[in-house]
């Protein structure tokens, strides 16, 4: 199963109606592709209820958890809390929200133990595999210079890409890669699986379009033309 997971970050478009209309139209493409095509929606912490509530073949993250116990930790986000709110997975890492590597660990340990999901983002290579062996269940390599510019690092620093496969792929067989950066249509999707990774995770490409349905079809296309 290759992924398509969108990031839906803090826009104007990421919380509210428009919110749960993107996430709706983004399961009807899971329900039409999912033979092939995995959707991760990735909402903020704010949204998790209403996307999960409005969608049936598309897989929710939350989009950061903090590295803390249930407690006194005013302000902070919990595994527990995504996990009742209805998210079957968490996001860490992402080059906006960094965390160090002793918090990657603890928090991959509490997500197991949960029976949530990860998906941990790398900005290097050598991150990537240091992270590998920490077991999580998907790895995304994503320069932080070309997130956002519409720039694919599939197609401006393949190597970037090629490299995580194979470092990752010594030390870990089984996580899933994705690449992330500047991915905006479908030939980039196309390019990042072509270089090995199953799959991708964007953002901006989806989340500021004009026409959200129409980008994600797209993309699902691309992965299924690339890979059948």
């Amino acid at each position: 199963m290759y992924v398509l997971a969108i990031n839906f970050k803090t826009y104007k478009t990421s919380y509210g109606s428009r919110a749960v209309s993107i996430a709706r139209e983004a399961d009807l493409i899971a329900k039409e592709y999912g033979g092939l095509v995995r959707m991760i929606l990735l909402p903020p912490a704010t949204e998790i209820v209403r996307v999960a509530n409005a969608v049936s073949y598309s897989s929710v993250f939350a989009q950061h958890v903090d590295p803390v116990d249930e407690g006194a930790y005013t302000g902070h986000i919990t595994a527990e809390m995504v996990k009742e709110a209805g998210a079957v997975g968490v996001m860490i890492n992402h080059s906006e929200r960094r965390v160090r590597l002793d918090e990657i660990s603890f928090i991959l340990g509490k997500a197991r133990k949960l029976g949530l999901e990860t998906l941990v983002c790398a900005d290097t290579p050598e991150v990537a595999a240091a992270v590998s062996v920490l077991n999580p269940s998907m790895l995304a390599i994503e320069p932080p210079e070309l997130i956002g510019t519409g720039i694919p690092v599939s197609k401006a620093k393949p190597e970037v890409v090629t490299g995580t496969v194979s470092k990752v792929r010594e030390l870990n067989k089984e996580v899933t890669i994705l690449t992330g950066a500047g991915i905006t249509t479908g030939d980039d999707v196309a390019a990042a699986i072509r270089l090995g990774t199953q799959g991708v995770l964007v953002a901006s490409a989806v989340m500021k379009a004009q026409d959200p349905a129409k980008v994600i079809k797209e993309m699902a296309e691309s992965i299924t033309k690339t890979t059948t």
